[in-house]
């Protein structure tokens, strides 16, 4: 009796650590949604300084198509977010409103409409502590609303 009791601690034991692994490697990754209201679901970000790649997916729950109210996230410092996002408007659609070779920009999604998501990865040593980003969706008019705060975690 006393062996199966070591054995099913054991097991309990081996399961809690397989159970926790993916938890762990979920802490390199976000999913944010935006709506047709011009609203992110989540305001605020931390990015773990253990992570060496973050994942960020942002996934359209509105209904409206992009030409009429895309999304995109894009990453920036917070001091350089509003002429990021200004510059991003003069680039257009067709350059998913990020300037083309914009130093300020970190990292940038696809423009998606109504019911589709994208997904992009940015190294986190581009981060650095005591920084404040800020990641917008750029599309025409949306910036001002559609913003949130990322930082370098411990």
């Amino acid at each position: 009796m006393l062996t199966v009791k070591k054995t099913l601690m054991t097991v309990a034991v081996l399961a809690a650590g397989a159970i926790a692994t993916p938890a762990m490697a979920a802490d390199c990754a976000i999913t944010i949604e935006g709506n047709d209201q011009m609203l992110f679901n989540i305001k605020s970000v931390e990015v773990p300084k253990a992570c060496t790649k973050y994942t960020m997916t942002l996934k359209h729950t509105g209904k409206m198509p992009k030409s009429s109210m895309g999304h995109n996230i894009v990453l920036t410092t917070t001091a350089d977010a509003n002429a990021a996002a200004a510059d991003g408007m003069k680039a257009g659609a067709a350059a998913e409103y990020v300037k083309p070779g914009d130093t300020r920009v970190i990292a940038f999604s696809k423009v998606i409409g109504g019911g589709e998501s994208t997904t992009f990865d940015f190294d986190v040593s581009k981060l650095k502590a005591g920084t404040e980003y800020t990641y917008l969706c750029s599309f025409p008019g949306h910036s001002f609303i559609m913003r949130g705060v990322l930082k370098l975690g411990s």
